[in-house]
């Protein structure tokens, strides 16, 4: 499977690929990511600039894409690049905000990179199910009081604002939550390929009844809508990341010289690297797939992203494996860019569903579809 790329998305992924490969070297990353906050302002406002954080809106919110397919030009490029920047959280908690209205001014905000904005729909009892809500919301006069936790939110100590999801009597419900109000605690900590997170925790938090988000629409399908996007998001950049990792073992098995001759000449090691290179077309294959997915009806679209998911997350392992193995013991080395894509592959498999949910879930769907028709 295969698509073309209109010329606005070819012109976004060559800006964006320039700046990263001009401006966002191996040592740099490694620095950014090591950074107290663990991604560099100056790179989110270079990046907002560029109108890469645009791309992920449609025109309506004050972007410019928005499309499935406007998500896997701008995170494969990200992937290659290993960049540890907010985009989840920002992808994440801005499309509820675009598909829940009413919030425009904060959405021009983030998409100029001025404010920070993150979504915590996720708790650890939970095993990856979004929709599983322990987080109580009560109403009391003017607004609401806040008790629960929410469990690896990414960039949570930088964001301005958080989206989380929490239980009112008559259901789910979605609220924008200021960082700093009174009852939130924040546990910091960094995660294995870079980047920071952390768990939130609320206390009687109290907030104003204008908090309360897409009141009109239902919370389920805002968070359906955006998870779908932000497994988009991943896959993309997982398939960036596997295309570094097989030019960079394709180079290895070309240059390192054993009894005489290239590695690449051995037949057993063609045979793995032929392996991986299918692998990773059928990886992009069912990426692309679920981009196309996102403005269709809702078992389409959650059954394709499942589908993808579960196929990035085994290949990912398989790629990571193979590279590593195929590089030998430089492989293992902090120094070379390799392991650390390697470990970003592993954290992706995690992040919004690892490949033994996203299975059960897809055989789940696709029972229920079968129903359906029935």
């Amino acid at each position: 499977m295969d698509f073309d790329l209109t010329d606005d998305r070819r012109m976004l992924a060559d800006t964006l690929g320039r700046y990263l490969g001009d401006r966002y070297g191996f040592s740099e990353r490694t620095r950014i990511a090591g950074s107290e906050e663990g991604f560099s302002r100056t790179s989110w406002q270079d990046l907002a600039g560029l109108g890469v954080i645009g791309a992920l809106f449609g025109e309506a919110a004050g972007g410019y894409g928005g499309a499935g397919f406007d998500l896997h030009t701008v995170f494969e490029q990200l992937g290659r690049s290993l960049v540890v920047e907010p985009f989840l959280g920002t992808l994440l908690a801005g499309k509820v905000l675009e598909a829940a209205g009413g919030q425009q001014a904060l959405l021009d905000e983030v998409i100029a990179g001025t404010r920070l904005v993150t979504a915590a729909l996720y708790e650890a009892e939970g095993r990856y199910d979004p929709l599983h809500v322990g987080t109580r919301a009560t109403a009391r006069e003017g607004g609401y009081v806040l008790t629960g936790g929410k469990a690896v939110v990414p960039q949570l100590a930088a964001a301005d604002v958080i989206l989380l999801s929490a239980k009112l009597e008559d259901g789910l419900a979605l609220f924008l939550l200021p960082r700093s109000a009174p009852g939130v605690t924040i546990r910091e900590y960094g995660f294995v390929e870079g980047g920071r997170g952390g768990e939130l925790l609320l206390q009687d938090v109290v907030l104003d009844a204008d908090a309360r988000i897409g009141a009109g629409h239902s919370a389920q399908e805002l968070i359906e809508h955006a998870v779908a996007a932000g497994i988009v998001a991943l896959a993309s950049e997982a398939v960036g990341i596997m295309e570094f990792a097989r030019d960079a073992t394709l180079d290895y098995l070309r240059t390192r010289t054993q009894f005489g001759v290239p590695i690449g000449k051995f037949q057993a090691l063609q045979h793995r690297m032929a392996t991986v290179l299918l692998e990773i077309e059928q990886a992009r294959s069912a990426t692309i797939n679920a981009a196309a997915s996102l403005g269709g009806d809702r078992l389409s679209r959650e059954r394709a992203v499942s589908a993808a998911k579960f196929t990035i997350g085994r290949v990912g392992t398989l790629v990571a494996e193979e590279a590593i193995q195929m590089h030998g013991g430089i492989g293992m080395t902090w120094e070379l860019p390799l392991p650390h894509y390697a470990k970003r592959l592993t954290m992706i498999d995690h992040q919004l569903g690892d490949e033994d949910y996203h299975l059960v879930r897809y055989i789940r769907l696709g029972e229920a579809a079968g129903a359906e028709a029935a």
